[in-house]
């Protein structure tokens, strides 16, 4: 009964954080409970919880926003009240509960005598005469006995005695055999070996271990669990591009109905068996996901009980289970770098439309992929772009560049500063062949605003200017603004980020450049920007800025909250950081121009490394971009080029 009683104290009234007694527990909407303090000092590492004004399940990571979020966050759980059935059990069975424990030994006669103490090695409530007679008896007269009051913390570590000598205790580790073992054993079968510790002085470090196995397998968790969410919202952007594609199908039909009946028909299908596999894999990745999810919660609560216990050789044995279940599977969890779906396209073929009926291709259904560059390997550099063209008066100085995928043909579009000129580049016919477009100052930042249509910011004039890509440059419009503006990057078709140095600030625009918000992020209670030359916006929506005035990369919210600040620390720091981009596998990169290399952050701006390096043959680095086709792109400025590279010769 008292085993019980300690069972579900260790398993049901232990806070998993802290692997103490609750304290003051509040219950999350996830159900999950934990102390008050507890709780709170986790959401305090978790920016984004604390953004969101919401206290931060350690487990499921689900959010429970808090009552009085204008509090302090010391006191956001004050208000969240324990599950009624864990307040109950902490008042029937927590320390100080006024339950009473019958003598477990007396039970088996029938004798219901309270109980005053409790064998942690035999695991039992004793009353006063079975004490007295477990203290005569050679066998159990060494046990662990405390006396249970309100007062007094009944100990949970209990001894495991040896299988074959049924009186010792288990407190030895062999490591040579790697078994745990008792005094006896050291003596009949180990005495050869050369290496036998105690448990207890290997106590800290198996601890050591299965936090650390928790830490891995709560790193998985949360990699598997931000594959699934990413899978979950591509399986959502999927249909609706499905959906659109169709209705462009239909009404491409609608003029010649009658006698393309049947080959609209059989592209809607193939669009549907073309969706239909691959949203079906994506799902099946996501089940195989949760599934993955679901095993590493098991373990590690499995790891908390392990702990939770306090029992050597539990945790001992957990240990070595832990270490010959994962030693195939080690990893931090994170996604693999593999080719993913970008979506679909549904490819017009407008020159057969006007020839024979019966031979008419209305178009093809096209599966997109994300950019395939590989940035773990050496990259080879492809092909060297000049920027100067016939009726260029200036030494071109290329600043920002981008590509557009138009009728097939991959076209480069690129911003030359000192010609006043934005320009593009592109192969048809085997032909190599481009177009420019002066414009009234010096084209500074590129951004894509639809497939075929992009805008760009220019200095010395209030204007930013779009283009249509057909794939010559045609002019659309020249929208003014109230500032001058340097970086620039697409929110969403109808919004735009652009970045001013006076004052120096992120301001969102619409299509019209009307100024809807206008961001300038504070650290230690100042300003964060002074140059945001150069934008870029992540797959999540967020906005990157290269600040080349601070010497740091920052990243916003379109609501203006700083999710981080990459500033200069020991010899990975930025002296000119320019040109910056955002991959399809969420890594940023950023171009140094004074440092002449190309650095690599990973999603959350955490340093990885210089890519390329003056070595490689970038000097004077400006904009960066990276393909569908994965290539990068990088503007040498005084160079007057664009250098292409990629993780493979055969691109």
């Amino acid at each position: 009964m008292a085993g019980a009683a300690v069972k579900l104290t260790d398993e049901f009234l232990r806070c998993a954080i802290c692997t103490e007694i609750l304290q003051k527990p509040c219950t999350l909407v996830c159900y999950h409970t934990f102390c008050r303090k507890c709780v709170v000092n986790y959401t305090k590492t978790k920016p984004d919880a604390i953004s969101a004004k919401s206290l931060l399940c350690p487990f499921c990571s689900k959010m429970t926003k808090v009552s009085d979020p204008e509090k302090p966050v010391e006191e956001w759980a004050d208000d969240v009240k324990p599950s009624f059935v864990i307040q109950g059990l902490l008042d029937s069975f927590g320390p100080g509960s006024n339950g009473m424990t019958n003598c477990e030994l007396c039970e088996v006669t029938g004798d219901l005598t309270p109980a005053v103490s409790w064998c942690s090695v035999c695991d039992d409530a004793l009353c006063e005469r079975c004490v007295a007679m477990h203290k005569r008896i050679p066998a159990t007269r060494n046990h662990d006995v405390t006396l249970l009051s309100g007062d007094v913390k009944v100990k949970q570590r209990k001894k495991v005695m040896c299988e074959e000598h049924k009186s010792e205790c288990i407190e030895f580790d062999c490591k040579d055999c790697k078994k745990a073992i008792c005094q006896k054993c050291c003596i009949v079968y180990h005495r050869k070996c050369s290496s036998v510790v105690t448990l207890e002085s290997e106590l800290s470090e198996i601890k050591s271990s299965l936090t650390r196995n928790k830490g891995s397998l709560l790193t998985r968790l949360q990699g598997k669990t931000d594959q699934v969410e990413k899978q979950k919202l591509k399986v959502v952007e999927l249909s609706d591009s499905s959906t659109e594609i169709e209705s462009q199908i239909r009404a491409s039909c609608n003029e010649i109905r009658d006698r393309i009946n049947q080959k609209e028909r059989t592209l809607i299908n193939k669009m549907k068996d073309v969706a239909g596999t691959h949203i079906g894999q994506l799902k099946a990745d996501i089940k195989s996901g949760e599934m993955s999810i679901q095993m590493y919660q098991q373990e590690a609560e499995l790891i908390d009980q392990s702990l939770g216990t306090e029992c050597q050789v539990d945790m001992y044995r957990m240990s070595q289970w832990f270490a010959e279940e994962h030693e195939e599977t080690a990893g931090d969890g994170t996604a693999k770098d593999e080719e993913t779906i970008d979506g679909f396209k549904f490819t017009q073929n407008t020159t057969e439309i006007n020839k024979a009926v019966d031979d008419l291709r209305l178009g093809e259904i096209d599966v997109l992929y994300k950019n395939t560059l590989k940035l773990n390997v050496p990259l080879v550099l492809l092909d060297t772009i000049s920027v100067k063209v016939p009726g260029d008066q200036d030494t071109p100085n290329p600043v920002e560049v981008t590509v557009v995928l138009v009728d097939d043909i991959y076209t480069v579009v690129v911003t030359d500063m000192n010609t006043k000129c934005v320009k593009s580049f592109y192969t048809r016919n085997n032909q190599i062949c481009h177009s420019r477009v002066a414009v009234q100052g010096r084209p500074w930042n590129l951004t894509k605003l639809k497939h075929n249509q992009v805008a760009a910011s220019v200095l010395d004039t209030k204007n930013i200017v779009t283009f249509e890509v057909n794939p010559d440059l045609v002019l659309l419009s020249v929208i003014t603004t109230n500032r001058q503006y340097y970086g620039l990057t697409s929110l969403t078709q109808s919004t735009l980020a652009a970045g001013c140095t006076s004052p120096p600030c992120v301001d969102i625009l619409d299509v019209t450049g009307n100024v809807l918000r206008s961001i300038s992020p504070l650290h230690m209670g100042k300003n964060t920007l002074k140059s945001p030359y150069f934008l870029s916006t992540t797959t999540t929506g967020n906005i990157l800025v290269s600040d080349e005035g601070s010497q740091c990369i920052i990243c916003v919210n379109p609501k203006g909250d700083l999710l981080f600040m990459l500033t200069n620390t020991g010899d990975r720091k930025f002296e000119k950081p320019l040109g910056i981009t955002s991959t399809g596998t969420s890594e940023i990169l950023v171009t140094d121009r004074a440092l002449g290399s190309v650095i690599q952050l990973n999603e959350s701006g955490q340093f990885v490394r210089k890519i390329l390096t003056l070595q490689d043959g970038v000097q004077d680095p400006y904009g960066v971009y990276v393909d569908g086709q994965g290539r990068l792109y990088i503007c040498l400025c005084s160079r007057g080029v664009i250098k292409v590279y990629s993780s493979t010769s055969r691109n």
